[in-house]
This record gives structure tokens, sequence and C-alpha cells, in this order.
């Protein structure tokens, strides 16, 4: 599908586009900028400044600071393909003026190595970031031009592309080796699709198949620079960066959980349009490890903050969780890809599990403060006393000195369009993977349809789509396919076409419906949502004795503002007679689950001095109150939980 198909028409999307439009974009711009009180400075548009020669100065910022202005520029275009906006358009493209005059004559482009170390490019891949900066570059550029038409920053990316082909590969002369941290890899992709330059495409597929063949280049690099790297200590860790094995044959995810979701995207981007069935198999078996047996119910992956990685199979802690924004951001572009390999329902509710909960939940409501982590359990003392869990915070941020998620969470809302639908190679299936108001145009096989979706979901189960058909045109024959989420259990869902109801034909998790349509037909998809408990896995120690409440593709949590603390008392009644009502007045409006449970070991009547005694059995019955996991934290500091002691 081409862009500016679909526009999004959803009342509680909207208000996240409207959101990311009228105040993400904008407040991003000035911590780019350094200009808001009481943040970490991002030295990203000044590390520019001083590499065009505008400016005297030291590089400021984490080496890889260039990326935070692109991603940046990517929502901006976003932002643009639908709401175009001459002011927005004039500073961005006066940054991306500034970026052309940090260009090197030669397409090279880093504003790191241009102040700080100039001389030394590509002389530290493991850890520079030199070939993950211009994997942004390109992603902002593709996503520039598709919305505005305007070739500059495109142009510019080219010629660092076109560089970086020359610099790299197989051939006499040549630097055998790929990025530390992957992104090049997909973004090449999508240069290829904009310009049909199958060298680009080819780039790619040098990168993903040189990774962790020996001899291995990590190691032969890190004892060319006297052993010595810029923030790590000893000799590469090669499972950290997925270099320890060729990628077709690691079977489990491991290392850091960013870096891996991003090369597994841009193995099933290469996986579909080179038919590549070794890279299809290495996806479809690294997906199941990831998404089976080392992913939080929120969608978060990673569990350590020690490399914001992966450690193994089942281990889910929930209190000292890294669960990065980008990684889960990562995770939804890897289910993108996966689905449009192959349509399966259970990519759709990763991605869906993931946007709702992790992604949501990382920004706040006023679009100005992030969460870097995403925490299942908080204690805020715990989260300031005990340096293990420093990284979890029990208040979002105002911005980060590596502030790589807060334009990563702008750009994937500005292109939720995106994520919405499919269209069968043959052009006879419309798959419908996600939920959300829209009104779509389709080129089919035989004719252009408009399809107007209206849902109420996340907060009821109603779905309803009408078919609008050319002036000229009686009818046309396609197949719809609707998504049966996996939060859905209650039997088979409604299927009505204009009031009758119809048989399911399942396909792989999808309702399916051929015929014949014509002007003005409605289909009503109705999934009854009512609260539900979650049990774990048994491996799953960190939620052994525990359960979670789930209603529709939203997690809830339970937070001290309304129960009280510590809320590790809080256990849930054997028949807990779970609730659900709209509070039109709480946190912006939203339906709140409530449910029957009772408070164990009252800690007013222990004495203070005695951290121990012998046990008494005594308990109050409560009437617990729950919220959406992603609007935790938007009120005062305090504790909050996902998994409840049962």
């Amino acid at each position: 599908m081409g862009q500016n198909q679909i526009q999004i028409q959803d009342q509680f999307w909207n208000t996240y586009s409207d959101l990311v439009r009228e105040t993400v974009i904008p407040y991003q711009w000035e911590a780019l900028n350094d200009r808001v009180e009481d943040a970490e400075p991002s030295h990203a548009i000044r590390n520019f400044r001083i590499a065009a020669g505008l400016e005297q100065g030291e590089f400021g910022g984490w080496v890889f600071q260039d990326s935070d202005l692109y991603k940046w520029l990517e929502a901006v275009a976003y932002s643009l393909r639908h709401h175009p906006d001459q002011r927005l358009e004039k500073i961005a493209d006066e940054s991306i003026e500034l970026i052309g005059q940090a260009q090197h004559d030669d397409g090279y482009l880093n504003t790191y190595f241009t102040i700080q170390e100039p001389g030394k490019q590509w002389t530290n891949l493991y850890e520079a970031h030199e070939l993950y900066c211009a994997g942004h570059l390109i992603e902002a550029a593709v996503a520039y031009y598709q919305a505005t038409g305007k070739r500059k920053l495109l142009d510019i990316s080219c010629r660092f592309a076109d560089l970086i082909d020359r610099m790299f590969g197989t051939k006499p002369g040549q630097i055998r080796a790929y990025c530390g941290h992957q992104e090049i890899e997909l973004a090449l992709v999508k240069l290829y699709g904009v310009t049909g330059e199958e060298r680009y495409l080819n780039l790619s597929q040098y990168f993903i198949d040189e990774r962790g063949k020996q001899p291995n280049y990590f190691i032969e690099e890190w004892e060319r620079g006297s052993r010595t790297n810029i923030w790590s200590q000893g000799a590469p860790n090669l499972e950290v960066y997925q270099s320890h094995l060729p990628v077709r044959e690691q079977k489990v995810a491991v290392g850091h959980s960013v870096r891996a979701v991003y090369m597994y995207t841009a193995m099933a981007d290469l996986a579909r349009l080179t038919g590549d069935e070794g890279l299809k198999a290495a996806c479809e078996r690294l997906w199941s490890n990831t998404t089976g047996k080392q992913m939080y119910i929120t969608g978060g992956i990673g569990s350590t903050h020690l490399g914001e990685a992966f450690t193994f199979d089942y281990d889910l802690p929930n209190d000292s969780v890294y669960a990065e924004t980008c990684a889960s951001i990562g995770l939804i572009f890897w289910a993108r890809r996966m689905l449009q390999l192959e349509v399966k329902s259970e990519y759709a509710d990763v991605l869906e599990r993931a946007l709702y909960n992790n992604v949501l939940g990382s920004m706040s409501m006023d679009g100005k403060h992030f969460f870097y982590v995403n925490p299942l359990e908080v204690w805020p003392e715990a989260s300031l006393k005990n340096p293990d869990k420093h990284h979890v915070k029990p208040v979002r941020q105002k911005w980060f000195g590596c502030s790589c998620c807060p334009p990563n969470v702008a750009r994937l809302l500005g292109s939720l369009d995106d994520y919405i639908y499919d269209v069968s190679e043959d052009g006879r299936t419309i798959y419908t993977h996600l939920y959300i108001g829209s009104k779509a145009s389709f080129e089919l096989a035989d004719t252009t349809i408009t399809l107007h979706q209206r849902s109420e979901l996340p907060w009821n189960g109603r779905v309803e789509f009408s078919v609008q058909l050319p002036k000229d045109s009686e009818c046309a024959e396609f197949e719809l396919a609707l998504r049966i989420p996996d939060w859905f259990q209650n039997g088979q869902p409604t299927l009505k076409v204009n009031g009758e109801k119809q048989d399911i034909h399942v396909e792989n998790g999808y309702a399916k419906i051929n015929r014949s349509w014509s002007d003005g037909n409605t289909v009503e998809w109705l999934l009854p949502i009512e609260p539900k408990l979650v049990a774990a896995h048994p491996l799953i120690r960190a939620d052994a004795g525990k359960v979670a409440i789930q209603r529709g593709p939203l997690v809830y949590c339970v937070e001290e503002a309304d129960n009280g603390a510590p809320l590790t008392s809080l256990v849930l009644a054997s028949e807990p007679q779970l609730t659900a009502y709209a509070d039109p007045d709480l946190l912006g409006g939203c339906i709140v689950v409530e449910g029957d449970g009772f408070v164990t070991d009252d800690s007013s009547s222990w004495s203070d001095e005695k951290p121990y005694r012998s046990y008494i059995n005594q308990k109050k019955e409560v009437r617990f109150k729950a919220i959406p996991y992603y609007l935790w934290g938007n009120r005062l500091a305090g504790e909050m939980s996902v998994w409840l002691r049962y």
C-alpha cells in the first residue's frame, strides 16, 4: 500500500496523534536544542552546528547523539503526511540544511568523529554507532521524502549510503565488518524500496550475512585497537551484540534487546524480499523464543539492566526489569515485518500487546515526560536507595542524556496508520490487524475501494466497517479478514454483514468472509470485553502464586494511590468478583476494574525493632481498584504492581 491511503479517525488514538503533533514534537525540538529547564541536555543540534563549522566547542552527549535528531525528523515527516504545517516544515528544512552542512565531501556524516575523533572513522564499529546513526538518517530521509516530496535529506542519505557501499564488503580493499548496533540493515531495505537501487538491498544482505562469521571482526578490531573500548571493559561480549553465531544459526534471543529486534526486523524484510528460507526459518525460531519465553505480559522485553539485555528463558523479574521502550518499539517493527512475511494473528497479537501497554505506558499524559525502563513492580524507596534498582524510576523523566526512547515513541505513534491493514499479494484479501477507527483506500485486483472502520477499542469490543465503492462500480468481490485477538477467549466472535449473522471461517487466526460487496454494505464485528485473570507459565518464578488482570488488550495494575501500601500485602480473593466501570474523571477517563481481596500482615501491629515474629493468620477484607497499566505513574509517586498475590 502507498502512502496517504489511511487516515486514523479514532477517539482513543486521535488523542495520541494530536498529542504527538501538538506537544511531543515541539517539546522534543526544544529538548534537542537544550532549552528544557531542569532536563539533561541533548547536545544534538549544537553538535551539528559545531560539525558544520557554525560554532566552536566540544562534542556533547553520547557517541550516537545524532540519531535523536534523525528520529525526530522521521516523526515530523509522519506528522506532515497527514497534517501539513508550514512552520514545522520550515524548522525541519532548516535542520536538514544544517545536517547537509555537516556532511563531508565524500558523503561521510557523523558529528562525533567530525568533532571528537577526526581521522578515526570506521575504527570502532563495535561501539561507535556510525552505521547505526546512518541507519536512522536513512529512515528519516525516506519518510521525509515520502511525506513532502523533498529530496535534500534523501540525497544526503544516498551520498552516505553510497560511501558505505564502497567501504564495506568482501572485495579487496573493503572493510569486512558490520555495526555493533544493528539499524543500518533495516534502513537500507527502506532506501531500496524508495530508490529501487538493488545495491542497497544487497548491502543490507551483506551486513546480515557477515555477522557472526569467523574470524570474528569485533575481536580483531579490539585487538588492533590496543584492547581498549569507549565504555565497556575487556574483550567484546559477542552475545550482547548478536555476533556470536551467524544469524541463521541463532536459536534463542540473547544480548542487547534493541539490537536484537532491529536485526530480526531486517532479517524478516530480507526473507520476504529475497525468498531466503534460511532467514525465514531463523526469524520464526527467534520469534518463538522471544515472545514465548522472554516477553513480559506488557509486551516488554529485556530482563536486566546489565547490557539492557535478555537473560534466559522464563527469567522475567518484575521489580528489576529493564523492558526498554525502544525494545518494545523494535518488537513492534519486527511483528509488522513478520505479518508481511506471513499473515498470522500471533504477530499482530504481540504488536497490539506491546503497543497498548509498554509503549503507551512509557509516555506521560502530558507528552513531556518519559520512561526509559518500564517496570511491572515499583517501590519508590528501592528505586532511590538500592543500586540494583536505580534504573527503575517511579516517575517519568523530562529527558535523558541517552534519549533514544522519546523520539522513537513519537515516530511510532506518528506512523501508526501503517500498522492497521495489509492487502494480499493477489490484491483480493484485506487483512485487518488492529482495530483502530480509520478511513482507508485500497487498490485491489479489480477496483479501488474505501473501508471505513469505527472501533470502540480498547474500552469496548464493538467494531464496525462500511464499504464505499467508486461511483461507476456496482459491486466488488474481495475477502475481508478480521483478526481474532488472543485476549478474546469466549467462544467465537459475532460477525454480521448488513445485520445478518455470518458463519466464520478461520485461517491463521483471522476470520474471513469472501463475497461480492456493494456500496454501503456494513460489517459488525463483536468481541465482548470482560476483565479476566491471567496466570504466568509455572517456570516464570517471579510470578508464582500470582495473577494479573487484563481487559481486552489492556493489562491492568494497582497503584498505591488507590490501594495504599505496601501493595505486597494485597491478596486477591479466590473469587474476586471482578467488575469494570467507566470513570470519566480519572486520568482523563478510563475503565476501572475493581475486585474483592484482603490485606494480610498489617504492618501497624508490628514493632519497628523486630523484623520477624511468629506467624499470625490475620487479614482484612478490601475492595481493590486497578487501572490500565499504560496510565500508571500519572499521579504522585508511589508503589505499583501488575502481578498480584492470589
